[in-house]
């Protein structure tokens, strides 16, 4: 501005209303909702007591006395215990507070059934591409893929060119580097193999250019069989040691493939169609409050429609696994549950890596403490509903419901791995910020509303304000499903969209020679 007016920006922590909430009856600590200074008194649900010492937004203050080892409850259950004597009006956190979970554990099939929704989702649709073998894409673009990393920039420039020459004649050009494919064993190469097949496949690519160098582990042949049955008059691929001019000879074949594009148009389809994936990353205090549980209110409203959900990163289970093996639809959905959790812990031991100490800096610089703590929070992304399928990291969505896809909980290995499965909307929930994005539309929810503030180019929604009164959690809810259907018709573009935020991670768990 040139007149030195100061920008209007809203309040970036909520000034009225409670200081703190206490999210379940049984909950002996409430989470301070705004800065609380020592000395203030704070009042939650009819109990009072005077903060000792100042509770960041996000934090716990202990609302009534501990010793030493005494259960701190959240969510209702247990997230940690105590290692020192706690006093009412106490700040709880790392300086105080443990995880209690250890080692590996059993686990029994005791089915609770869901409980009964006071809201009923009325039909909704959306249009999108409707692929062969009935997939329904959200985004009509042209997807350069590599099978090694030798070939990245050639692959950048064959979509920079490509996509600045059919600009407007579909939804644009990307291409997706990583360093793999060369030198690659076992687990390593399969998994790369899963990746790369999951994006050739992924319907909201109606071209797909695979570029190979020739040599690499990763052979042409071999990624287009994991792939399976594909549409193959939408894909191209050359090794580039076989050609004269790569650049020239990739920008042809787009060119054959954007004409075989071109005859693409949205449909109306149901909801069912819709494949989201949840994540959360950058969590805070807050997370467990506001935009997780939106986002599990959507996992509900869009799987008794029939659609699909899809709930990841595998270590932000653990310490709530029960609460998902009691959602199984079945014993060998329940069995699927426990072989992933406990393969997951045995990965983490076998690397001689702590299985329990999850939390962030980041993490706990919001309020998050123990790993109990974040799990509980993260989980309620994936709602109430039954889970239907538990997926292996790079196997494809083929049921309806909500499935547990096994992932690390790494931002970009977990986002990655669900657009692989089949997701074509990512719903990212964040209490921090991050500018990252997917190969799919990635729509940015903020837990808080300073970081909506802050970050306006990087988040799509800001789920704070329920924290501040201004919107209620059925309001927000209609919102955001009203986005996300907006998103998925290609009428609104996500920031991630915008800025050309677009990357993807492969998991890296073997032997490179």
């Amino acid at each position: 501005m040139t007149d030195g007016a100061a920008i209007e920006r809203p309040p970036l922590t909520p000034t009225a209303g409670p200081a703190a909430i206490r999210i379940d009856e049984r909950d002996n600590v409430a989470v301070a909702l705004r800065l609380i200074p020592a000395g203030d008194r704070v009042e939650v649900d009819g109990r009072s007591v005077i903060a000792r010492q100042d509770i960041p937004a996000g934090h716990k203050i202990a609302l009534t006395s501990f010793d030493a080892d005494a259960q701190i409850l959240k969510y209702g259950v247990p997230i940690g215990l105590t290692t020192e004597c706690v006093a009412a009006g106490d700040w709880v956190h790392s300086h105080n507070l443990q995880t209690a979970l250890r080692g590996l554990l059993e686990y029994s099939y005791r089915p609770v059934p869901p409980p009964g929704s006071s809201r009923t989702a009325s039909p909704a649709k959306f249009s999108g591409f409707r692929r062969v073998g009935g997939a329904v894409g959200t985004r009509n673009e042209l997807w350069v893929l590599n099978t090694v990393g030798c070939v990245n920039h050639a692959a950048e420039r064959i979509a920079k060119q490509a996509g600045e020459r059919f600009a407007g004649a579909i939804d644009g050009v990307y291409a997706f580097a990583h360093p793999y494919g060369c030198s690659q064993l076992g687990d390593d190469l399969e998994n790369t193999q899963a990746v790369l097949a999951g994006l050739l496949r992924h319907p909201n690519a109606g071209g797909v250019l695979i570029l190979g160098l020739g040599c690499e582990n990763n052979q042409l042949e071999d990624l287009l069989r994991r792939a399976g049955p594909i549409d193959r008059d939408r894909v191209a691929f050359f090794n580039t040691q076989d050609v004269i001019d790569e650049l020239e000879e990739g920008t042809g074949a787009v060119a054959k493939l954007v004409a075989r594009m071109a005859d693409d148009r949205r449909t109306e389809c149901p909801a069912s169609d819709l494949v989201l994936g949840h994540k959360c990353g950058g969590s805070d205090g807050f997370s467990g409050i506001s935009a997780n549980p939106l986002v599990g209110r959507i996992a509900d409203r869009l799987t008794s429609l029939d659609g699909s959900v899809l709930l990841t990163e595998v270590p932000e289970m653990f310490g709530a696994e029960q609460l998902l093996m009691h959602r199984a639809e079945s014993e060998q959905v329940f069995g699927g549950i426990v072989a992933m959790i406990n393969d997951f812990k045995s990965y983490f031991l076998r690397h001689n890596q702590p299985v329990y100490e999850n939390p962030s800096p980041g993490n706990k610089a919001g309020g998050l403490t123990t790993l109990e703590e974040k799990s509980l929070g993260a989980i309620q992304k994936g709602g109430r509903a039954p889970v239907s399928r538990v997926l292996r990291y790079g196997e494809r969505l083929d049921t309806h419901g909500l499935a547990l896809l096994e992932s690390p909980g790494n931002d970009g290995v977990s986002s990655t791995a669900m657009v692989v499965s089949g997701a074509t909307v990512l719903l990212f929930t964040t209490g921090r910020g991050t500018p990252l994005g997917f190969p799919v539309p990635t729509i940015k929810i903020s837990s808080n509303s300073e970081i909506a503030a802050k970050k306006p180019h990087w988040i799509d929604f800001n789920a704070g304000t329920l924290l501040e009164g201004a919107r209620t959690m059925s309001q927000l809810e209609d919102d955001l499903f009203a986005l996300i259907l907006a998103t998925a018709s290609g009428e609104r573009l996500t920031n991630n969209e915008k800025n050309g935020y677009r990357e993807i991670a492969i998991w890296k768990e073997g032997v490179t020679l």
